[in-house]
Parts: structure tokens; sequence; C-alpha cells
């Protein structure tokens, strides 16, 4: 018997991706916020040695209107070689699960045999999804190693603001399987997931029910502390509820979990969008410490003071601009921590070599809720919006990111609109430091008048894979 053909996109350890072939295309959602045309998978040609370098090459709309689409991801990738005489046959990176955040439908998209355009194959019901697992509002995907985990802000039909949690869903008919979890012990806030997989732990972070965010954010709520302020360890082979661990009542958001890619590691980072103390962002290191999971502050981003009148309502009483950390990326080295201040427009680069002491290392502007700096390539063309859902490269080389945060949320702080726009930037693998790649800036109508939020590169990328080797 012929032994079976395991897709070259599986990598076996962070090393072999970062030494992969570069990516070509990046795939990214784009939504109508006014729920009137269909939201879309854009495809962007970025092959710098191509001639349609930096643009829109390929284009799928879904059948729905509001779905919003926001995160999304493969059906398998690196960490199905997770387990011993798995059934490799068929498995391969090729589908991407991209949920509808408003909507709770779920579009199943194939890269092949056109990876320029993906079509349309399969389409799971939000009904489907709370009636199979209990949930709605679904998230974030991971690819896990005997399944999908995707990550559910709100609970079942009829209890939107019920607990949040995980659905688990087949990678090869990507049927919902059932709630993950088995025991959720305090947790009932949801948001992000990811796993130390060989020390059987799943870390998960918090946002705000359904009611809590999707008419934007609500004051009384953040200065009453009621939005998350927690993360949650749990047992990732039984889906039960380890320990909760409280950041404090005035941190308010933790969202992106980003856990080393070292399998054996047992550290991560965290980002929090906001201080209610001083409207400042920060990073949470996470680590286990003897019998226990603790976390720690290892990186503060203070607000920028600013003139009133160039504020959104929502800030003009504070006379400041919050830096709201609203995404971080962690190179699959784990050298570099990339940090989103959505609202100042700066994307931040740490060195994170010893994870509990990071060291800024480069900085790019671009956008911001005041500054609304322009790309070098349209230098008298302010931006609105700023660095949001960014995106490293395997091999560390190159950074995405777009502009647009949640629908209601954009409107909220830009409330003269963001646009759509993707930039690139070019990183020091070695020594860090950040440079704009000025031939790369697909924006405006390139993306139809569409939002654009999440980035997944052909072939994976720093925020898709957890590797089973070191």
């Amino acid at each position: 018997m012929s032994e079976p053909r395991i897709d070259p996109t599986f990598y076996r350890s962070a090393a072999e991706a970062a030494a992969a072939p570069p990516e070509e295309l990046a795939y990214v959602v784009a939504f109508d916020r006014a729920a009137r045309r269909h939201d879309a998978m854009t495809v962007v040609d970025v092959n710098p040695d191509s001639g349609t370098y930096g643009r829109v090459v390929g284009w799928t709309d879904v059948p729905g209107v509001g779905d919003e689409l926001h995160h999304f991801g493969w059906n398998a990738c690196s960490s199905a070689l997770r387990h011993e005489g798995h059934d490799m046959n068929g498995l391969a990176r090729r589908y991407l699960l991209v949920p509808g955040l408003r909507s709770s439908d779920i579009y199943v998209l194939d890269t092949v045999p056109d990876p320029r355009n993906p079509s349309l194959v399969k389409t799971i019901s939000g009904k489907s999804l709370s009636a199979k697992a209990g949930y709605s509002r679904p998230h974030t995907m991971h690819c896990g190693p005997d399944g999908v985990f995707l990550t559910c802000i709100g609970g079942p039909e009829g209890d939107d603001d019920g607990p949040g949690g995980v659905a688990l869903l087949d990678h090869g008919t990507f049927e919902v399987l059932r709630a993950w979890e088995t025991d959720r012990g305090p947790q009932h806030l949801h948001y992000d997931a990811w796993w130390h997989l060989n020390r059987n732990v799943l870390v998960s972070s918090e946002w705000g029910s359904p009611s809590m965010i999707e008419d934007g954010l609500v004051p009384e709520l953040l200065l009453g502390g009621r939005y998350g302020h927690a993360l949650h360890f749990w047992d990732l082979e039984q889906g039960r509820h380890q320990q909760r661990v409280d950041l404090g009542s005035r941190h308010q958001m933790p969202l992106e979990v980003r856990p080393s890619h070292d399998p054996d590691a047992a550290w991560g980072f965290v980002g929090v969008v906001i201080s209610t103390e001083d409207l400042s962002a920060s990073v949470w290191r996470w680590f286990h410490d003897g019998d226990e999971w603790k976390v720690e502050k290892v990186v503060t981003i203070p607000a920028e003071p600013a003139d009133p009148d160039r504020l959104p309502p929502a800030l003009k009483p504070f006379s400041a601009v919050p830096p709201l950390v609203t995404d971080i990326d962690l190179s699959v080295d784990d050298r570099f921590l990339y940090v989103s201040c959505w609202g100042t427009g700066e994307l931040k680069q740490f060195d994170v070599s010893d994870p509990a002491h990071p060291v800024e290392s480069g900085s790019v502007r671009m956008g911001g809720i005041v500054e609304r700096t322009p790309h070098p390539a349209q230098p008298d063309v302010p931006l609105a919006g700023g660095p949001q859902m960014v995106e490293v490269s395997r091999d560390g080389r190159r950074v995405y990111f777009t502009n647009s945060l949640y629908g209601a949320w954009d409107d909220q702080f830009y409330p003269d609109g963001v646009g759509a726009w993707m930039a690139k930037l070019d990183a020091e693998p070695r020594g860090g430091g950040l440079s704009v790649d000025e031939r790369f800036f697909p924006n405006g109508e390139e993306f139809r008048g569409l939002r654009v939020h999440q980035i997944r590169l052909q072939g994976g990328d720093a925020s898709s894979d957890s590797y089973c080797y070191r």
C-alpha cells in the first residue's frame, strides 16, 4: 500500500514553515456595512514579480446580505499531523470556512482548482450551529488536530446573550459536531481561543455578548467593567475548564490570544483594548508557574492627547485618543510581536526574544482617528481607519494589515467613514525594523466600496497554524 500523500503546506515545525515557498496570494474578506450588497472573499496578488502585484485579482460573492464576514480560517493545517495514524488521505489546506458574525451563517469556499477564484461549495446555516452546538455569532476559526474549533460570541437562537463558547466542526465534511466544552466552569463571555498542543491546554479570551457589541461600544458597560477582562485555561482533550485568571476590571477586552509556536512552550500574549483608568492599551503575557497559570502586563501603550474638536463624540470628554489595541500577531519564529493600535493609527513591532521583557523595535503610522496619516503611495490623501487585522508571513519578512475593525465600531470612532485599504510592510527578521512597501496599496474602488477585515495567506501564515514538533 502506498504512503498517504501529505499536503506540503502541513509543516512539522515552525522552522519548516518559515523555509517553505512564500505566499503568492492573500485572501481578504470584505463586507457591506449597509447590508445592501453581498459580502465577498477577495483575492489579492502578493507576488512582487507579478504584473498585478498589489491588486485585487479574484472576487467571490457570498449569497446572503448583512453577514458581516469577519474572521475566517482553513479547514485543516499543520496541526493535523498531531495524531499518529490520523487519516490524511485527501485532507488538505483547501477550504476556507468563512463565518458571518451577524448572520451566524458559515460559507465554505474551495480554493482548488483555481486559487484566484474560490468557489462556494457549502453553506452551514446559523440554525444548524445553534441546534447542534448551542452557539451563535461565530467569530474565529482555528484548524485543530481533529477538527475545526469555531469560537462564538453568542448563545443559541433565542438566548443570544447566553454563554459564548467553542463549536467543533468536522474538517472534512464541515458538519457542526457539538459544543466543544464539557464543563465551562465560570466562563460566560467569549472571544478567541488557541492552544499549547503538547501541554494539552487551550487558552480563551473575552469580549462581550452580542447585545454589548453589535451597536457599538457601550460607555456605561465599559466604565462599569462589564466587558471581558479575564483569560481561561482549559483541558484541550476533555474540554474542561481548569482556571480563570482575572486581569482586573479596568483592563477591558482581552481579545486576540497568540501562543508561542513552540508546541512544548507554555507562554503567549494577549492584547487588551483599553484601560478605563487612563485609556491606555496593553499587552499581557501568560505563563505557567508551578501548578497554575499566571498573567502579567508586559507592554503599556498610553493614550495620546488630542484637541476635542478633532475627536468623535465618544472621545471628546477625554481630550485624548486611546491606542485601541485590537489585534496582535506573533511571528512564526516567536521573535517579533506586532501590535495594531487602531485608534492612533500605529503598527508597532516588539522584539520578544525575552517574552517577559518586550522591546519596541519598529513602528509605522497610517490612518488614525486624529492624524489620518496617508500611505506613501498617495501622500496627499488622508486615511481613515488604522492598522487593524495584521498578518505576518511565515518567514517573518512581510506584514500585511487592513483598516476596518467592526461595522458599528468603525462608525462610532470614525463617523465620517473608514473607506477600505490594505497595506504591506517589509520587516527585517533579524534586528527588527519596518518599512512601507510603496508599491502595495489596494484601496477604495479596488474593493468595490466594501470594507475589508481579516487576511489569510496562501500556504499558511503566523496566525493560521500550530505545529506539532520542535
